[in-house]
């Protein structure tokens, strides 16, 4: 989760030294944290960054998202409300806005970080998917704002509503998109919302329903999906769900919040409560296998590592 407290939204430019490059999905273009666009220059002082508008925004811990000419954000209004907004990029004009009821009172132990809508957005371009916290997933035509479909994931398949809302980033790849809600890993036709498969079900609530997002990698030579539950990082096959290998990931009460990093046949993880890892996926045959190639006491918590050059850079819990 990247918390966002949404008083405001800039739009910054590099005195046109970089393209405006897309960043359309939580962690940007390959959800790894990092950009594709030209070199940076080594500062982004006054001189060479300047504010090109400002909206202000209700709170929120979704990331914006840019997506060609539009930049999409959400928040919650009022305690009831979510909404998503659609800018106009160069100018910051409001383009569009749609909105619905649904929040969650998370539990009290966590209230004070906020009841607002936690996953960032994806765009393929043509169309946006926004999850809402009570466990819903919206198709909305990124010109317009018009809704496509809706799958909500209560009532279609009669599960508990998350206790800390639904945390997972959409991932959209060629015609699917891929949430952890359901109380399960879900693979969805990104056209009409029809369920493609369903896997990794758990007992939802407060001891299932993931805080962490799905990414794509390829390790031991095959292309899965790297999903990391409560207590798990799995791998999983996107033809048909099925789970490749398993991995316990220790953490106090499943907070399991930041997403896999993969580099190379490894996969990094760090969690509240347990320890940062490097594990190695290793296929013989037909048969995955996973072992922990080293581990570190540091505690990443809720930030997400950037891999550079075979370095992973990232924040660390504050400790009191």
């Amino acid at each position: 989760m990247k918390i966002l407290l949404n008083t405001g939204l800039f739009l910054v430019s590099a005195c046109a030294l970089l393209p405006a490059g897309d960043w359309p999905q939580w962690r940007g273009p390959r959800r790894d944290g990092l950009s594709t666009g030209r070199t940076w220059p080594n500062s982004l002082d006054t001189n060479l960054l300047r504010q090109s508008w400002r909206v202000e925004l209700g709170p929120s811990y979704s990331g914006p998202i840019a997506c060609g000419e539009r930049v999409f954000t959400t928040e919650t209004r009022e305690q009831k409300r979510e909404i998503v907004t659609a800018f106009e990029r160069g100018s910051g004009k409001e383009l569009w806005r749609a909105e619905w009821e649904g929040t969650v009172r998370v539990p009290f132990f966590a209230r004070s970080n906020g009841d607002w809508i936690r996953a960032t957005p994806a765009c393929d371009g043509e169309s946006l998917f926004v999850a809402g916290m009570r466990d819903v997933l919206l198709c909305l035509d990124a010109q317009t704002g018009r809704e496509r479909w809706r799958f909500d994931f209560v009532e279609k398949l009669e599960t508990p509503v998350p206790a800390f809302g639904f945390v997972c980033a959409p991932l959209v790849e060629d015609e699917a998109v891929y949430v952890q809600a359901g109380a399960s890993f879900v693979k969805l036709d990104k056209r009409t919302g029809e369920i493609l498969w369903r896997t990794l079900r758990d007992a939802g609530g407060r001891r299932g329903s993931a805080f962490s997002s799905p990414i794509f990698a390829t390790l031991a030579g095959k292309r899965q999906l790297v999903v990391q539950k409560r207590e798990k990082l799995t791998g999983v096959d996107p033809n048909d769900g099925r789970v490749l290998w398993e991995q316990p990931v220790e953490t106090f009460r499943g907070m399991n919040i930041l997403t896999p990093v993969a580099y190379r046949d490894m996969l990094f993880t760090s969690t509240h409560g347990g320890r940062t890892s490097g594990f190695k996926v290793s296929q013989a045959g037909d048969r995955f296998t996973v072992s922990e190639a080293w581990r570190h006491k540091a505690q990443g918590y809720m930030s997400t590592p950037v891999v550079i050059d075979g370095v992973a850079y990232t924040h660390l819990e504050a400790r009191g």
